[in-house]
């Protein structure tokens, strides 16, 4: 599979993955960062893609405990939430 086809496919599964919660997450994640990352990174991220929203909003929220397998510095990138963006029309709480 050529470069472009492989990072459209990862688009895709990362922005369609059954909720807006996690497509805002993972899909965040990968359009923030996918430019930087390396093939042993590429295969993090195909591997995260496999785990359970439920986990991974968990682990990104620190609700969860995240397993040992997971720790590192990808993980650590998305923990910190920053790529979110809000869709147009919802605001903060005050």
């Amino acid at each position: 599979m050529d470069r472009a086809s492989y990072l459209r496919k990862l688009h895709f599964r990362a922005h369609h993955r059954g909720t807006r919660e996690a497509d805002a997450i993972v899909g965040g994640f990968f359009d923030n960062y996918h430019a930087q990352w390396t093939d042993a990174d590429f295969s993090w991220f195909e591997a995260l893609l496999e785990e359970q929203d439920v986990d991974i909003m968990g682990w990104a929220m620190r609700t969860l405990p995240v397993p040992a397998k997971w720790e590192g510095p990808m993980l650590d990138l998305l923990m910190r939430l920053d790529y979110i963006s809000l869709p147009s029309g919802l605001t903060k709480a005050d």
